[in-house]
This record gives C-alpha cells, sequence and structure tokens, in this order.
C-alpha cells in the first residue's frame, strides 16, 4: 500500500532498482535507457519510475540527498514494495590522487561519522558493506563494458560544509571518496535482509576543488548508469 513518501501500490516497483539522489536523473535514466518508462511515484517531487532495460524489469528512484533521505527510501522499498536489489547510482568527491573526474568507483564498504546505525543497539560499530552478489555482478559488467572501476571504502557524511576538514584524513585509512548516502542504504539492506550497493561516479576533486557542473552532474554518468543496468540484468538471472 501506498506510504507517506510513495504513492506506488506493491507490484509497481521491479525487483532491482537504481537510485539515484537527484529526481532528475531518475527521469534522465528512465527515459534514456528503460523500455517503455512509467511513472509510479511523484510524491514530493521524488521520481519513481518501472520499465525494463534488456528484458529485465528495472525501476528507477529518486532518494534525495544524505543518509535520512535514502534511509526512509530505501526502508520502504525494501519492506514495503518487496524490492529486493537497490544499487545507489550517485555523484562522490575523489581523495585519493589516482582519481580523476568522471571516473566510477564501487562501494565495497562505508565508512561513516553518522549514527544511523546505533537505532540497532548492538553495543559495538556495525561496519556497513555491500551485498557481495551485487558487488560481484557490478565487477563483471564493468568488465564487460571495458569500465575501469576500483572497489573500494566509501565515506558517508552527514555534512557537506565540514568545519573540522577531517573529511580528507580518510585518504590516510585508502578511503576513496566521499558520498553521503551508502552507509544508511547498506544498514537498511543488512537490516531487512535484502542487498544494496553503491555505485559512484567522481564529480568533483575534495582536493583541489575541481568539480563537474551541475548539467554535467545530472546527464553524463552514462558509464555508472550502464552498470548499474547490466548489473540488474544480472540479478534479474539468478
Amino acid at each position: 500500500m501506498p506510504t507517506p513518501h510513495n504513492s506506488a501500490v506493491k507490484g509497481d516497483f521491479a525487483k532491482t532498482v537504481l537510485m539515484p539522489g537527484d529526481p532528475l536523473r531518475a527521469k534522465f535514466i528512465a527515459e534514456t535507457f528503460l523500455e517503455n518508462p512509467r511513472l509510479v511515484n511523484n510524491v514530493r517531487g521524488v521520481q519513481g519510475y518501472t520499465g525494463s532495460y534488456r528484458g529485465a524489469p528495472v525501476s528507477v528512484m529518486a532518494s534525495g540527498m544524505g543518509m535520512p533521505s535514502i534511509g526512509i527510501y530505501s526502508y520502504e522499498l525494501f519492506t514495503q514494495y518487496d524490492v529486493d536489489n537497490i544499487i545507489r547510482v550517485g555523484s562522490a568527491g575523489e581523495i585519493q590522487k589516482e582519481l580523476t573526474l568522471g571516473d566510477v568507483v564501487a562501494g565495497m564498504g562505508a565508512c561513516t561519522n553518522s549514527n544511523y546505525a546505533a537505532q540497532y543497539g548492538l553495543g559495538g560499530t556495525f561496519a556497513p558493506i555491500a551485498d557481495f552478489a551485487l558487488l560481484s555482478a557490478a565487477v563483471q559488467s564493468a568488465k564487460e563494458l571495458g569500465v575501469n572501476m576500483p572497489v573500494g571504502n566509501l565515506y558517508s557524511s552527514d555534512t557537506f560544509y565540514d568545519a573540522s576538514a577531517s573529511s580528507l584524513k580518510w585518504a590516510e585509512m585508502g578511503v576513496l571518496a566521499i558520498e553521503m548516502e551508502a552507509a544508511a542504504l547498506y544498514c537498511n539492506a543488512a537490516y531487512t535482509k535484502k542487498r544494496g550497493l553503491s555505485i559512484c561516479s567522481i564529480s568533483d576533486n575534495i582536493v583541489t576543488g575541481e568539480e563537474l557542473s551541475p548539467e554535467q552532474r545530472q546527464t553524463s554518468f552514462t558509464a555508472m548508469m550502464k552498470i548499474a543496468l547490466e548489473t540488474a540484468v544480472k540479478m534479474a538471472a539468478l
């Protein structure tokens, strides 16, 4: 049944959902890559579409920005709409010098400054990680597409403007890039016994300040999108 944030009904979403942050990017993916896309949600302008890609049912829906937002939408998709796989497709800021603008990275794990996992009362520190089957399918898809996709840790930050400038210290621990959603997605996937993965395109360099334009962020991340779509096809075949 519909939720306060989603007007779709059960069956409107495919088993695999691609989840960009930006509603306009969700619209772009649906109209560019999906066959016969139909709008299944537009509550608060958070657009969700379902169609097919190379014969496999696929949905795409925006998450909004930050862990509280993706926490709501991914939890509802997992628990109310029988979604099994959510692949976040978004932007990230590089903190490793070997990465360049437009590169695609996959988050095997997600470090964070968030207390999102405190809700579980674990009495320790939970390590949010991607689902291995999704990650393996994405790595295989990237190879087939000829895309070099580094795999490693992301850093999910609750703060876009960081007063302490501490984010760069995560580079010393080998973290690839900074984003704002993966840790919450991985927590929700673990808690609901579902699958989550974050694939990100590098949109800016945290060290130098170099960045893509908003228009480029919205429409130019085609390699990331194709990897996610091919991953969805592989998951549908399982």
